[in-house]
């Protein structure tokens, strides 16, 4: 059974028949997080780098962006029983899309808003593919913790 997060979403399973997907990410950036004791495991796909951007849009979707998307993905897990110590995290996204001179720099944004909460948190990413102009697919097999890859013409690989 496949689960679609869509842009400025999220979503955490222990259903070992699911698996979790996010599509198209550009300047966005997907984060995958899985503990396998427990085969639980969570997607996150966020827009932008900072909520207070948008204080009243972080409140009604606070998936929208990192400082509080990945605190709340985490969260979540932590409910169905997962641990940060066991916790596999990988990173996807933080292109350079419809910007080639680098005037809003988004993708890089993202993705510095990203390592600095890891890094106050210790969080350690065990795999990230981010950068670059290309667009990206990643998908999560909750039952085995498998994650796949899809790059704009490149295919899928498991990563």
């Amino acid at each position: 059974m496949k689960r679609i997060i869509g842009v400025a979403d999220m979503a955490v399973s222990n259903n070992v028949q699911e698996d979790l997907i996010t599509y198209s990410l550009g300047s966005c950036i997907g984060v995958v997080i899985y503990d396998p004791t427990v085969k639980v495991g969570g997607m996150l796909h966020y827009m932008l780098p900072e909520s207070s951007m948008d204080a009243e849009k972080a409140k009604k979707t606070p998936a929208m962006f990192a400082d509080s998307g990945i605190p709340l993905l985490f969260k979540q897990s932590y409910q169905l029983g997962a641990s940060k110590r066991n916790m596999m995290v990988k990173v996807v996204g933080g292109g350079q899309i419809m910007d080639e001179n680098g005037v809003f720099n988004i993708g890089k944004r993202n993705y510095l808003a990203l390592r600095k909460l890891f890094w106050k948190n210790n969080v350690m990413v065990a795999a990230e593919h981010v950068g670059g102009n290309v667009n990206r697919t990643v998908r999560l097999e909750i039952g085995t913790g498998r994650v796949f890859l899809k790059v704009s013409g490149l295919g899928e690989i498991e990563f």
